[in-house]
């Protein structure tokens, strides 16, 4: 790999330098309730995902180059995708294209806040600016602008970069796939893809992900009433829809180890991450540091390894939404007519989600007990994904890039989440390398109360970002 000693300490301080100077944009950016249409359907009447994708265009195009170029995409009844061209600078030894890749879409309000803070009110205090969506992932943007800055400014050298942006992640990216048929021949010859919406253990080192979970949603309804009926004349003579459900989930899922009991949701856990989750846990690595049980609560292992395969590598059903039963104080002695659950599976990265959504509805709408009316939906089938094996030149320049902005060496993991546009990069593009990286450390929150943007780790990505570029264009 040739040198990427071309200005390391210039680099870093220029990153510094304009992320002081865009923080206000990206207090702007918070203050939009933008969010996924999966959480707001009517999102193209309210405007929001429009003016958080408007701000971010207009920044970029202030910000980029003289050479860049500042596209908003627009499909009828989709979300925009922002892109970002910036031709190849200085002397990059391949014609090859690098794709930067975040979101601007951002998940609801949730309950929970301290107070002081909310939502859709940026608030810094210290080194965390709160508020929903600058970590994940509105700061994306802004980062990949500031890079390739930076990059130029300090004399590397970069092959052709394109930043996209979208803006239905949240959601699982159902409207990619539409704009990926007119962005084929503008993409090109992909060989490097930058991610940066995924997470960290810590904020020391520069953290890549290595895998992905892929997930089946599903609702599942049972009914056994055409109306409701008082308890005490009908219980005993109608099976109640909530005994229905707990005889339906115990096909699916031990009730007392949480295993998932559909083979087809499993898969063969990859020697390479079983090491990697070994050597993470030994290095201290352990998902409960960053849990809040609540009182007694204890984890389903005290192995800090197991625990890394079981939250990155095995399958999970999680209840997340409950319709048909009115709230305890509101609840009358009525034997109610249905019950409805929501459904989380998460996935190996490995496992197909096709035939996995197939055999759930299979095993649970079979022989229904009681002969009750049973309903499954399956709302939403993505898959998972794997990195493929790290060429040595990514490895170095990840080593490089962590030990000179971070002070420590590079660190990797898998992550339990999902990003549903990698695994359609990684069919499209089979020969390329990924780093995908965040700034999704601990107590971060993204999705929940509290979420915060780590400032000092946000400035060591982005000058990490230029870093990578550099080695890529140079190797």
């Amino acid at each position: 790999m040739a040198d990427t000693d071309f200005s390391l300490t210039g680099l870093q301080q220029l990153v510094d330098d304009a992320w002081e100077e865009l923080l206000p944009i990206l207090m702007e950016y918070i203050a939009i309730p933008a969010k996924s249409p999966a959480f707001e359907p009517a999102w193209e009447a309210e405007g929001h995902l429009a003016s958080a994708a408007e701000l971010i265009r207009s920044w970029c195009e202030t910000n980029t180059p003289a050479d860049a170029s500042v596209v908003m995409h627009e499909i009828p009844g989709r979300t925009p995708v922002i892109t970002i061209e910036l031709p190849a600078h200085g002397e990059p030894t391949s014609n090859e294209t690098v794709m930067l890749y975040g979101h601007l879409d951002k998940q609801p309000e949730m309950e929970g806040w301290r107070d002081g803070l909310s939502p859709w009110t940026p608030v810094l205090q210290g080194d965390r600016l709160y508020g929903r969506g600058g970590a994940d992932d509105g700061y994306s943007a802004f980062a990949i602008v500031t890079a390739i800055n930076a990059l130029r400014a300090s004399g590397g050298t970069h092959c052709r970069c394109v930043g996209l942006i979208e803006a239905s992640e949240e959601s699982g990216s159902p409207d990619l796939p539409a704009y990926f048929g007119r962005l084929d021949d503008f993409l090109g010859d992909v060989s490097l893809v930058i991610g940066l919406d995924s997470g960290a253990a810590d904020y020391d080192a520069l953290w890549s992900t290595t895998s992905l979970r892929g997930g089946v949603n599903a609702e599942l309804r049972v009914d056994v009433l055409e109306r409701g009926m008082h308890s005490g004349l009908v219980s005993g003579a109608v099976p109640s829809s909530m005994r229905i459900l707990r005889q339906l989930l115990d096909r699916v899922e031990d009730a007392e180890t949480g295993e998932v009991l559909l083979d087809r949701f499993h898969c063969e856990i990859p020697a390479d991450r079983v090491a990697e989750a070994q050597a993470a846990a030994a290095a201290g690595l352990d998902p409960r540091n960053d849990i809040a049980y609540s009182g007694d609560t204890r984890p389903s292992s005290t192995d800090a390894a197991e625990l890394l395969l079981a939250t990155t590598w095995r399958p999970t059903l999680s209840y997340v939404g409950i319709d048909g039963a009115p709230n305890v104080a509101d609840a009358g002695m009525v034997l109610r007519p249905s019950t409805t659950l929501g459904l989380s599976f998460r996935l190996p990265p490995l496992t197909d989600p096709g035939p996995a959504a197939e055999q759930l509805v299979e095993v649970l709408t079979a022989d229904p007990p009681s002969h009750a009316t049973v309903t499954v939906t399956i709302d939403k089938a993505s898959n998972g994904w794997n990195a493929p094996a790290t060429e040595p030149w990514l490895g170095e320049a990840l080593e490089s890039a962590s030990t000179t902005y971070f002070g420590h060496h590079a660190a990797s993991m898998g992550i339990g989440g999902g990003i549903p546009f990698m695994w359609m990069l990684g069919e499209r593009f089979p020969d390329a390398q990924f780093v995908i990286t965040g700034v999704l450390g601990p107590e971060s929150n993204a999705h929940g109360p509290n979420e915060f943007l780590h400032l000092p780790t946000a400035r060591r990505v982005t000058a990490s970002v230029a870093h990578i570029l550099h080695a890529h264009a140079t190797r």
